[in-house]
């Protein structure tokens, strides 16, 4: 059953990647978009965390950790890419995330396209 909340919240997410696009356009790296898309979802008071350390299990043990690029109201990860296109490990990186935080919704946006709303990946586990 879908989860009207996740949707709204993922709309606002992309509303917000839309936003820094139009301003920044192309062309940066990802942590200059991951910076403004901080900024952007303060300004629209969504609560979210960078940088964030994931442990990742294997037989119940810890056996590394992943860095996720943002978890957006404990619910949803976005991560964010500079690429010329979205290749399988990408979503493969994103699929990982999801099962050690055990979410269910990831937001894959690539920011060196000319237009960021055609350039997001919903990924569901």
């Amino acid at each position: 059953m879908p989860d009207p909340e996740l949707n709204v919240l993922s709309e606002q997410i992309i509303g917000a990647c839309i936003a820094v696009h139009r301003t920044l356009g192309p062309g940066f790296l990802e942590s200059i978009y991951e910076e403004a898309l901080a900024l952007e979802l303060t300004a629209k008071a969504i609560p979210f965390e960078r940088q964030k350390l994931v442990g990742v299990e294997y037989r119940g043990r810890q056996v590394g950790e992943h860095r996720v690029d943002l978890i957006v109201a404990g619910r949803i990860i976005l991560e964010l890419k500079t690429v010329e296109s979205f290749q399988p490990i990408h979503t493969a990186q994103v699929l990982s995330y999801l099962k050690a935080t055990r979410l269910k919704l990831g937001l894959l946006v690539n920011f060196k396209s000319a237009n960021v709303a055609h350039s997001v990946k919903r990924i569901v586990l």
